[in-house]
């Protein structure tokens, strides 16, 4: 399968077909409202408005399996995002990214990825601790947390999978790269 093989549900429940994302650069990050990370929400929108005239899509899906960090509806998720950073990027519905209930999608991700990129030292040992607090963290696939992102080519092949803890910014040279 490929990733284009597959169907999400947007934040209103309709279908969307990841092939309708073809021939573009895509980060696709699970997402929270009431995290730590969540300001990262900025460095995405960043992102998107820098390179999104050149073929990059950012899909955000929210996920509320780590800490109930994203508590709320689909609606009252984006209101929040659209409000508070000014998020312009495509959204989707709340999902589960690890467990049985985790959508497909997410598993071809973290199955077709490589080990996340944790940048210092410092880092990693944030990583180790989130490792443990993480009650669906229980493979080495697992995702760890709340935005972790995993940055796709324009062939659809993941070509990068960064921690929570990275700032979006530092991807922008891959970015600029793969586009």
């Amino acid at each position: 399968m490929s990733i284009y093989d597959y169907v999400v549900k947007d934040r209103n429940g309709k279908d969307v077909k990841i092939s309708d994302y073809k021939d573009k650069v895509l980060l696709i990050v699970n997402t929270a409202t009431g995290c730590g990370f969540t300001p990262q929400y900025e460095g995405l929108e960043t992102l998107y408005k820098k390179y999104h005239d050149k073929g990059l899509e950012i899909l955000d899906f929210p996920c509320n399996q780590f800490g109930k960090q994203a508590p709320g509806t689909n609606d009252e998720i984006h209101e929040f995002c659209q409000f508070k950073y000014n998020t312009s990027f495509d959204q989707f519905d709340k999902i589960d990214v690890n467990g049985e209930n985790e959508i497909e999608l997410f598993k071809y991700l973290k199955d077709n990825a490589k080990e996340d990129i944790v940048k210092g030292m410092k880092h990693k040992v944030t990583m180790k601790g989130i490792e443990k607090i993480s009650s669906t963290y229980k493979n080495k696939n697992d995702i760890k947390w709340n935005f972790t992102k995993f940055l796709v080519d324009k062939k659809g092949n993941v070509v990068s999978r960064y921690s929570p803890i990275e700032d979006p910014s530092i991807m922008e040279d891959e970015i600029k790269e793969l586009l």
